[in-house]
């Protein structure tokens, strides 16, 4: 078995790499080997061995193969801020192909579950005509959708879907992130986005007190992905 993702969410802090890392550790628990990339990331914190992401640190972590901090992420800004504005701001030039070989690198190392995860939502720019979907299309992989689950969710969702479906990749599947359980009308939303969504959910993951991979991860089914 090897199964590769891409990994998208509806919008920026919808909890993308809180399911990505939960989807991983379901796959360690599984027995599946595991490598994962974060391929641009803006918001990195300053360290004596270079720029570091959380995010993609989460990720690294839930990598059963032996990938570096560069590995997983090859393009690192340290602004909080959209990736094709840090990489003018660094004079960087961000493009599609300029991602497409470390991530190929990973892909090439035949994990039985590997994730890319994007920045943002599906159509975050890269520079020149660019989008970071683009890179998903590139690689041809089939693509996870993260939904943050709050008023207004069911529009992004369905918006994302539509755009995922256009350009040609296959929705694999989608996690519910309940980011605000107060929402009104939740199970309802929930069934809205069940019945509209053309691929199967692979988990609704509550407001969790104690947030982990580990705990993520019980409430996702790799299973229910093709």
């Amino acid at each position: 078995m090897s199964a590769a993702y891409f990994i998208t969410g509806t919008d920026t802090d919808v909890g993308k790499t809180t399911v990505a890392a939960g989807l991983l550790h379901a796959a360690r628990s599984a027995g599946l080997s595991t490598a994962a990339g974060k391929p641009v990331a803006s918001g990195c914190v300053v360290t004596p061995k270079g720029l570091r992401n959380s995010d993609a640190l989460a990720l690294q972590a839930e990598c059963s193969l032996p990938l570096t901090y560069q590995q997983v992420n090859p393009v690192a800004f340290e602004p909080a801020i959209a990736p094709h504005l840090a990489a003018r701001e660094a004079g960087v030039a961000l493009t599609v192909q300029s991602l497409l070989g470390p991530m190929r690198e990973i892909l090439a190392m035949n994990a039985d579950f590997t994730l890319i995860e994007g920045a943002g939502g599906w159509r975050v720019p890269l520079a020149d005509q660019d989008n970071l979907s683009d890179l998903a299309i590139a690689l041809q992989l089939p693509v996870i959708l993260v939904v943050g689950v709050r008023l207004g969710c069911i529009s992004h969702a369905l918006l994302t879907a539509e755009a995922i479906a256009r350009d040609g990749l296959q929705l694999a599947g989608w996690v519910a992130n309940i980011i605000d359980p107060k929402t009104s009308r939740l199970e309802e939303n929930l069934a809205t986005l069940a019945e509209r969504i053309p691929a199967p959910c692979l988990g609704r993951v509550p407001k969790l007190k104690a947030l982990s991979a580990e705990t993520v991860a019980e409430h996702l089914q790799l299973d229910l992905l093709d």
